[in-house]
Formats: structure tokens, C-alpha cells, sequence
């Protein structure tokens, strides 16, 4: 009967060895997340099922998965800790510089210059018409930023990485 046990739980131990890997890859490298909404319209639609990064640290244009408010959030890093940032007449300046904003939707309304502290992000959405983002709740925290997403696993017709 001993040897029956030791034998099953030899036979059992490959599953669980891989159970055991693919959870921990799932809670601390990628996960699978849905977007939700419209506020990344032109560059996402809506019901996208993407693959989230854990790893690393999100650098300008990066798409951003945060926690805020109590609810996920899929925003465009824009600011960076430490930047300067001001909105004006559609405009985004960072430092005082004008930057090329080629993934607006719709219009950028003002927002008054902020400086960022060492651990705070500026995110915005693409559709700014629609989008809760620094402009409404403020810069984010590195600790708010779950990770970064740039590829698509479903619908199939957009599977890849975005550009």
C-alpha cells in the first residue's frame, strides 16, 4: 500500500511541479487582462484581451495597467517621475518642451503645470473626450502601476503587438 502512495504522488509530481510554475508566472511575470471601455479608442477597442508584463518599469508611451479609484485602469504613461508637465491649448509640454502627441483621439483639455515627485506617473488615455486620467485624478504612483501591455491575444484579427 506504501509503495502504491510513493508511486502515485511520483506520478502526480510533474503536475504539480508545473501547476506550481505556472502560477507563479502568472502572479509575478504575465497575466491575461481584458480592456474595458473606451477610453483608449483609437489604439484599443474595448473587449481586447491583452498580456500584462509585471516585470520592469514603464518608460514614456508605455500602456499602463493601474490600480485607481478602487478599479483597473488602461492608461498611456506620458510623464515621468521627477518631469515637469503642463497641458495647454491641446498641447502637452514635458520640461517645456512641446511633444509630438500622435496618440491623441479628440481634444487635450488644459491642465496646470505639475511637477512630478520621485515615485509619480502622468497617464493619459488615447480618446481624451472620455478618459479618467491624470488630468481628473491626479499623477499615479509607481505603487498604483500594476505593469505595461503592448500585445493582443484576442480577437485574433488584432492578435500581436501594437505599434
Amino acid at each position: 500500500m506504501k509503495e502504491k502512495i510513493i508511486k502515485n504522488c511520483k506520478e502526480l509530481l510533474p503536475y504539480l511541479i508545473i501547476f506550481i510554475v505556472v502560477l507563479l508566472i502568472r502572479t509575478f511575470i504575465v497575466t491575461p487582462i481584458k480592456v474595458n471601455g473606451n477610453s483608449m479608442y483609437n489604439t484599443l477597442e474595448g473587449k481586447e484581451f491583452m498580456i500584462l508584463n509585471k516585470l520592469g518599469t514603464p518608460e514614456r508611451y508605455d500602456i499602463v495597467v493601474l490600480d485607481a479609484r478602487n478599479d483597473e485602469l488602461i492608461k498611456r504613461v506620458y510623464g515621468l517621475p521627477g518631469e515637469k508637465i503642463t497641458i495647454e491649448n491641446n498641447t502637452i509640454y514635458i520640461n517645456d518642451k512641446k511633444i509630438e502627441d500622435v496618440y491623441a483621439y479628440g481634444e487635450t483639455s488644459n491642465y496646470e503645470t505639475i511637477t512630478l515627485k520621485d515615485d509619480e506617473y502622468f497617464v493619459l488615455g488615447d480618446n481624451r473626450a472620455v478618459s479618467l486620467d491624470s488630468r481628473t485624478i491626479g499623477p499615479i504612483k509607481k505603487s498604483q502601476i500594476k505593469g505595461t501591455t503592448n500585445f493582443i491575444i484576442y480577437p485574433f484579427n488584432r492578435f500581436g503587438k501594437l505599434k
